[in-house]
């Protein structure tokens, strides 16, 4: 279950910051990197196509200069969301500047991601891929990615229903390389937790929604600080696809969020003609109540780096042997 050492190396905490469409920018992304956990975004943020080139450059730079001037503290790397599906008409562009500026990490998302994984392997980049059950996964080994993000119940966003206890589990008997799980993971007890069930990292975007750096509207920020689990639905009325969404964000959008009609999983439309998933319903996970503030992503990984310190402590001065 190692990581390879290029990546484990780097790391502060064993996290990656979930590329989250809208609001993952270049701001939190250098933030969270430099505060020693993956950084993601997904390519699609970067509109027009064109700015994904200056991202790129300006996220590589900066955290160049950091580590550079900063060697005694561990600079993660940044990763980039690729959504592998007929909507995305800029998969081919996207993947050239990746391709151009090395990018350390790549997540691929909804396919298999067959034809890209050379294409970053020759480069010496590192492609994990987003998966919600067994069959997801089968497929993403034999397209040959490094690591698999268990996408379990409970996470933001497109999510799926099985319990990681499930999953990592089954995914356990067939793989051994890197495995990031994501649901409902938002403090450092949660970290914790993903690796006694036997995951490498944790995988979180809610915790990093109520953050400074966030591109996300203050509203979003206080419902997310002022919601609890109760407050999510999940449902496949807005993309085609199921996803946790927070109720009071549907409410405010004039509909009813606990009678949302169905929607067609193929067409990855939005289900309202006036309503957007992500701009007016707000993607967040099950871990929102365990949310109370709104810091600078560098607070929020400090934190989490103490909570999960002292939940191993407790762990390893208060475990019963029972064999």
């Amino acid at each position: 279950m190692a990581l390879p050492r290029r990546l484990q190396e780097k790391l502060a905490l064993p996290v990656i910051g979930a590329p989250m469409f809208i609001v993952s920018v270049p701001e939190l992304v250098i933030a969270q990197c430099r505060a020693g956990i993956v950084g993601a975004f997904p390519a699609l943020n970067a509109r027009p196509k064109e700015l994904l080139d200056e991202w790129l450059g300006r996220i590589t730079e900066t955290l160049r200069r950091h580590a550079a001037d900063h060697p005694e503290q561990r600079v993660a790397p940044f990763a980039v969301n690729q959504i592998i599906h007929q909507s995305n008409d800029r998969l081919d562009h996207d993947l050239r500047l990746c391709m151009k500026h090395r990018v350390p990490l790549i997540i691929t998302s909804l396919r298999a991601p067959n034809e890209i994984v050379p294409h970053i392997h020759e480069y010496g980049g590192l492609v994990f891929h987003d998966v919600t059950n067994m069959r997801h996964a089968e497929k993403a080994l034999e397209a040959g990615v490094d690591g698999l993000i268990l996408i379990c119940a409970g996470a933001g966003g497109h999510a799926g229903t099985l319990s990681p206890f499930a999953l990592v589990g089954e995914v356990r008997r067939i793989f051994d390389g890197p495995i990031v799980l994501a649901g409902a993971i938002t403090t450092g007890r949660g970290i914790l937790s993903a690796q006694a069930l036997g995951a490498d990292l944790a995988y979180m975007g809610t915790r990093f929604i109520a953050s400074r750096e966030a591109n996300a509207d203050p509203r979003y920020k206080d419902m997310i600080v002022g919601c609890a689990a109760k407050d999510i639905v999940y449902t496949p009325f807005f993309t085609g696809v199921h996803g946790n969404y927070l109720k009071p964000s549907i409410a405010a959008a004039g509909l009813d969020p606990e009678n949302l009609p169905t929607a067609d999983k193929t067409s990855m439309n939005f289900g309202s003609t006036h309503v957007k998933a992500w701009r007016d319903i707000w993607g967040a996970g099950q871990g929102v109540g365990n949310i109370h503030d709104a810091p600078s992503a560098a607070e929020v990984v400090a934190r989490l780096g103490r909570e999960y310190q002292a939940a191993f402590d407790a762990l390893s001065s208060n475990r019963t042997t029972y064999i």
